[in-house]
């Protein structure tokens, strides 16, 4: 069997959501056939199968985290196959020649295959156990040998639902050894005096309710323990909310679904655990009435506190929060909570990047080539950064150090239907318009195809992003961290503008640009747009550069 760990994407990155799965079990690959598609925090990336064989498992579920060197997927090689049927012939030999043994042999025959069969429920040949790695994960974080837990997944695949039943078994049999003060039993069969289950308690934490309120087993918000599920899709980030609250995410009640399957997202389970924390509570008061309740009601109520849950109305739709646009969510507040931002706004009139364009663009369709104003930007950029360095810098915090970076590598800012993304063209300085305008749009169309490569978006020492295309004018963009600064362009069109005391109608390019207070003044910002807005009004003194 060869299992197949996932291989690193790229610098830097440790984990990767599986998007959607290309094979099933049983199937037959050849080496270079795409087995998966999974996300990382800026790119979707097709994994390509390493041998030929047959599918034996997959290790992940869609919307599963899996981590850098972890198995994602078992393949059976060629001489896997061969092994096994090896194996059943040999098995076949030795069932004829057994058929003239006395019966008594073929009774103990049949018992050793029945205990060999149920041995395989949890685990193969050589002691491999089917799980996840969010079970295996979960059941070390519980303290449970896998290994000792009985799948009821399919294959005898083991869930978390098993991990959480061995995990209470193992609780009962710590609390029947000891002495306890007071213990509170389960619900009855009947529904009658619904209580929650309590570890046993000493007679001397008592007095702060703190061992109540940890000794409170969770249940569902009538007091009955609700029937878990074997399967739950949910994603990576509604796992961890699960796994902080200590809810059992096949326990929560939903009613929707993804491919056929039951699928639950992080309100349903937070809604779930309050319903928990409210019947511990109410357990906890009849347990100790002096301080027990107390405790555990604030406990319920702070950590209700924590986050609102947004209730889904009639011809409203949920989605799930998760790969790129979670990355962008994260990386935004990031720079934004550790960013001192600053925005320096400004206009330019333009005619002479409207004129240069007008006359280079028919040269560029003869090389099979659409030439923006992206590139005229771009060029304009790397060259106003040229003379004022300070805003082609990272600000390394760990050492306290400004690094002034030689090469000037732009972010080209993207609008996909998956998020916004950053393409780096790199060394900008070193290529002429019309290659420049190629690499941008080449680089761009793989972005929106979601088939552009993790290092194709790292590198970068600033930042374009041309909001204008869709329309407004100014912004305040949120800068790429490590990178100090970034430029906004709006809509370039016709405005007024006074011009020999007459008001006369202009071609004019909004700028907006955002920096790191920290690094740059307001002084610096103002000094490199006026540099830039003469490149940009005439792109001719390039020429002199």
């Amino acid at each position: 069997m060869f299992e197949f760990n996932l291989p690193d994407l790229g610098e830097g990155v440790a984990e990767g959501e599986v998007l959607t799965w290309r094979v099933s079990p049983g199937d037959a690959v050849t080496e270079d056939q795409v087995l998966a598609e999974v996300e990382t925090d800026k790119a979707a990336v097709d994994v390509p199968s390493p041998v030929d064989g047959v599918v034996q498992e997959l290790h992940a579920e869609v919307g599963e985290m899996v981590q850098t060197g972890e198995v994602l997927i078992t393949i059976a090689e060629e001489g896997d196959a061969e092994t096994a049927d090896a194996a059943a012939s040999d098995t076949d030999e030795a069932e004829s020649a057994g058929a003239d043994t006395e019966e008594a042999d073929s009774a103990a025959s049949e018992a050793a295959a029945a205990d060999e069969q149920s041995g395989a429920s949890t685990s193969t040949a050589d002691g491999r156990v089917f799980a996840s790695p969010s079970v295996r994960r979960l059941a070390r974080e519980k303290g449970v040998d896998i290994a000792a837990v009985d799948g009821s997944g399919p294959g005898g695949r083991v869930t978390e639902g098993d991990v959480e039943a061995a995990t209470a078994s193992a609780d009962e049999a710590t609390a029947s050894d000891d002495s306890p003060t007071s213990v509170v039993s389960k619900a009855s069969d009947d529904g009658d005096s619904p209580t929650a289950a309590v570890s046993q308690v000493d007679a001397g934490d008592t007095d702060d309710g703190t061992a109540v309120k940890s000794a409170v087993k969770s249940v569902s918000g009538d007091g009955q323990e609700a029937a878990s599920r074997d399967q739950t899709l949910a994603t990576p980030a509604t796992r961890k909310a699960a796994r902080e609250l200590d809810v059992n995410i096949d326990a929560v009640p939903t009613d929707q679904t993804r491919d056929g399957q039951p699928y639950v997202d992080e309100a349903a389970v937070r809604t779930y655990a309050e319903a928990q924390q409210a019947a511990q509570a109410a357990d906890a008061e009849a347990v100790s009435a002096e301080g027990g309740a107390a405790g555990t009601a604030a406990e319920a109520g702070g950590a209700g506190a924590e986050t609102t849950a947004v209730e889904t109305g009639d011809g409203e739709r949920r989605e799930p929060y998760r790969g790129v646009r979670r990355s962008i969510g994260e990386q935004m507040a990031r720079s934004r909570r550790e960013v001192p931002h600053a925005t320096h706004h400004d206009q330019v009139v333009v005619s002479g990047l409207v004129e240069a364009r007008e006359r280079l663009a028919p040269l560029a369709e003869e090389r099979d080539v659409t030439l923006t104003y992206t590139p005229f930007v771009v060029k304009c950029v790397a060259a106003a950064l040229d003379k004022h360095p300070v805003l082609n810098t990272a600000l390394d915090t760990e050492n306290e150090e400004i690094v002034y970076r030689d090469a000037h590598n732009i972010g080209v800012a993207a609008a996909t239907d998956h998020g916004l993304v950053v393409p780096v063209v790199n060394d900008v300085d070193g290529k002429g318009l019309v290659e420049l305008a190629g690499e941008v749009n080449d680089l761009v169309g793989r972005a929106r195809e979601r088939d552009i490569e993790r290092s194709e978006m790292q590198g970068g020492t600033f930042t374009v992003t041309n909001f204008g295309v869709i329309g407004g004018e100014y912004a305040s963009p949120i800068i790429n961290v490590p990178e100090t600064a970034i430029l906004g362009i709006g809509a370039l069109k016709e405005r007024p503008v006074a011009e020999d005391g007459e008001v006369v109608a202009k071609p004019t390019l909004p700028l907006s640009l955002a920096i790191d207070h920290r690094v740059i003044d307001g002084a610096d910002a103002a000094r490199f747009v006026n540099t830039l807005k003469e490149y940009l009004s005439d792109p001719t003194r390039l020429l002199l550069e």
